[in-house]
């Protein structure tokens, strides 16, 4: 089989969240399936976030966890009834799935949040693929499903593991020789298997990572992202009227977008594309025979004002309680302290005696490094706040951001500016 006539897809939760959106995807494969296809799913609806409630509800020892187990499963019997039959192979392959959950749930809490954390939500896309797989058997595509865990390796770092490139390429090999057999292999985005191996996870919406890396590793002929809009748009279509969609896209544009917080892809994503040069579609789910926004290795001749909107943010004002100036040593140990936390650094400015970053409003990983900071710093918060980052900016977009708004915290690059806001009502109200 030629590695390069494979085609990477990736449908994400809500792509796959009813039994009639699943027919969808039927759809799709059938229309657009070319020669072979390793479809690359995420955990249905809104399953993942019913999973974190349930891990919570165990972690802090609360009878709640059975309920909410109950319900999960049953939502996915119903599912997968409605998809496969109510007497298919596959609702024993469910409860099975749960099986594992409950055993989780029958031991008293002694593992760390990260890791019960990834061995129980991981089971949403193990689930969602069964019946994913099974629907399109019985929809006569010669398809099967496969464990990512057996091919994508990680370190242990859960909830955010770090690939191990080396070891995953060794174990491609496995996808490979499926898809001299079948046409179209149905696995989980998100998921990954440590070395000792236990289930880790990649890091929140990692799905289109996954992706990315099968499309480096299997040397695809092309990506494509399947989303419920009509590709890559100038801002969210749920904040602003006037938004427009971008045809073209270079893979520097992308990153750019996507490490300033824009959600339509996972900012990991565009790195091992672009390394082999594969083209990335993001095509619209609902009218599939539309063409998207492609990213490439092309640069288009311009593009309009881009604005990504990052909510719930927090200003972090760090200074020594000696009045001594905020010199490199002290850098090196914030930073290392960041890292520790993981504490991402959206924006930052240093003074002779002060540090400020703006972050993500992680309320356990701020107060973690708070307490870490000791005697030497003080720790000031402002939260409440919205960081607007607008790419290729003019200066009509920049006002209508601001206006009845307090600007905290501007940083103006070449193509980009950076506005750490505050709504003015709820400014006055509080001061």
């Amino acid at each position: 089989m030629n590695s390069n006539s494979v085609q990477v897809w990736k449908f994400g939760g809500a792509s796959i969240a009813t039994p009639e959106l699943v027919g969808n995807v039927s759809n799709i494969v059938g229309k657009q399936l070319k020669t072979k296809a390793v479809i690359v799913a995420s955990a249905k609806g809104k399953t993942t976030n019913a999973l974190e409630k349930l891990v919570k509800a165990y972690m802090e020892e609360r009878e709640e966890a059975y309920q909410i187990l109950e319900e999960i499963k049953k939502e996915h019997f119903d599912y997968a009834s409605a998809l496969c039959g109510a007497n298919h192979r596959v609702l024993n392959e469910l409860n099975d799935l749960f099986v594992e959950i409950e055993w989780i749930l029958e031991d008293p809490v002694i593992d760390p949040y990260d890791y019960i954390y990834d061995q129980i939500v991981s089971i949403g896309e193990l689930a969602s693929t069964k019946v994913l797989s099974q629907y399109l058997q019985l929809e006569g595509y010669n398809a099967t499903w496969m464990d990512i865990r057996d091919v994508i390796l990680t370190d242990n770092t859960h909830r955010e593991a770090k690939v191990d490139w080396e070891s995953t390429l060794k174990r491609v090999d496995k996808i490979q020789s499926k898809l001299t057999t079948f046409d179209v292999i149905v696995t989980q985005g998100y998921i990954a298997s440590s070395s000792e191996n236990f289930t880790t996870t990649l890091g929140r919406e990692g799905s289109d990572y996954t992706a990315a890396i099968l499309s480096y590793c299997l040397d695809a002929h092309s990506m494509h992202i399947w989303k419920d809009v009509p590709g890559i748009l100038t801002g969210d279509p749920r904040l602003f009227k006037e938004v427009m969609k971008i045809d073209r896209l270079s893979y520097k544009e992308a990153v750019e977008m996507t490490y300033y917080g824009a959600k339509v892809i996972h900012e990991k994503t565009i790195k091992p594309i672009q390394n082999k040069n594969i083209p990335l579609y993001v095509r619209p789910f609902h009218t599939p025979d539309k063409e998207g926004t492609l990213i490439s290795s092309e640069e288009p001749m311009g593009y309009p004002p881009v604005i990504v909107v990052n909510a719930d943010q927090v200003l972090l004002h760090i200074s020594t309680n000696d009045f001594s100036f905020v010199g490199e040593h002290h850098l090196g140990d914030l930073f290392a302290l960041f890292a520790k936390h993981r504490i991402r650094v959206n924006m930052m400015r240093n003074t002779a005696i002060s540090f400020t970053v703006c972050t993500n409003n992680r309320p356990s990983r701020i107060q973690a490094f708070e307490e870490a900071l000791g005697k030497q710093y003080t720790l000031q918060k402002d939260s409440d706040l919205k960081l607007f980052t607008v790419r290729h900016y003019t200066e009509e977009v920049l006002q209508s951001l601001t206006k009845g708004k307090l600007v905290l915290f501007q940083e103006r690059l070449k193509n980009t500016v950076h506005v750490v806001v505050k709504e003015l009502v709820e400014y006055e109200l509080r001061s």
